[in-house]
């Protein structure tokens, strides 16, 4: 795998000749950010070595260099899911190649229910902590020492700036983003009425099939990492209704315009 990781961080560097201040990895149904980039260079998934193929729809498959605001980003539209059929070290592939691009920032998004009972469809979640209850760890085995340390400090999942960052432009723009923990599943299935319980019940307040094993991996190399989430639906154990992957996606179209102003100001105004 050390190997795969290296010959496919050789290739990009070969073809974008630079070292992005950003990585972004865009989640179900928020393709439309990568809009917002200047294009540089443009890989599909398909070109690059050992790099893995996305399955899931509302996840484009390409790997775009470019400046948002003014500054050097590497966006990923379309994630891998262990619930797709990948090992974890598949998942969390991209991030590891990330490390040796030389990139120091992480922002992830993705679309969740949520549990909290001040969500709505729609919302905004800025992520300022997550539980693990994906059934494999991303970090399990032998440890790669050139990448971190065996184990992994985490009681700053999500860099505190970052947050201050995004919450500052909340605020100057008059919109709302909630802050809140997010819980990570393995799926495929939508949570049961009785499962979205649960999930408030340990402290969640919106709850996925994503982002988590990219986190760690990404503090396990010292990366600085900002997540958002868009609730696109809402359980608990008197709540039961039908969702669909059609209105996740509806969900996570309405709330787009927001997110890209978020990330756009995160970006124009971070510094570490």
């Amino acid at each position: 795998m050390l190997a795969k990781i290296k010959e496919t961080a050789d290739f990009i560097k070969s073809k974008i000749n630079a070292t992005p201040e950003f990585a972004i990895i865009l989640g179900s149904g928020l393709g439309k950010l990568k809009d917002e980039v200047e294009p540089i260079h443009v890989l599909k998934y398909s070109e690059i070595p050992n790099f893995p193929q996305t399955t899931v729809v509302g996840h484009g498959g390409e790997l775009i260099y470019g400046l948002l605001e003014g500054r050097k980003v590497l966006m990923m539209s379309g994630r891998f899911h262990y619930y797709e059929g990948h090992d974890i070290q598949t998942v969390v592939f991209p991030v590891r190649v990330f490390h040796l691009l030389g990139i120091k920032n992480l922002i992830v998004s993705n679309a969740c229910g949520g549990v909290n009972p001040n969500f709505h469809v729609a919302d905004m979640m800025i992520i300022n902590d997550h539980i693990n209850m994906m059934p494999e760890h991303p970090l399990r085995g032998k440890n790669i020492e050139e990448f971190g340390p065996r184990f992994v400090d985490m009681s700053e999942p999500y860099n505190k700036k970052m947050i201050e960052v995004a919450q500052n432009v909340v605020k100057d723009l008059g919109i709302k983003a909630h802050e809140g923990c997010y819980v990570a599943l393995q799926g495929p299935t939508f949570e049961t009425p009785a499962e979205y319980g649960m999930i408030k019940a340990i402290g969640g307040d919106a709850v996925g099939m994503s982002t988590v094993p990219e986190v760690i991996v990404a503090k396990h190399q010292g990366m600085a990492c900002f997540g958002i989430s868009i609730i696109t639906d809402v359980g608990g154990p008197d709540i039961a209704y039908n969702v669909t992957h059609e209105e996740v996606l509806q969900a996570a179209n309405k709330a787009m315009p927001n997110v890209i102003k978020i990330v756009k100001g995160l970006v124009k105004n971070y510094t570490a």
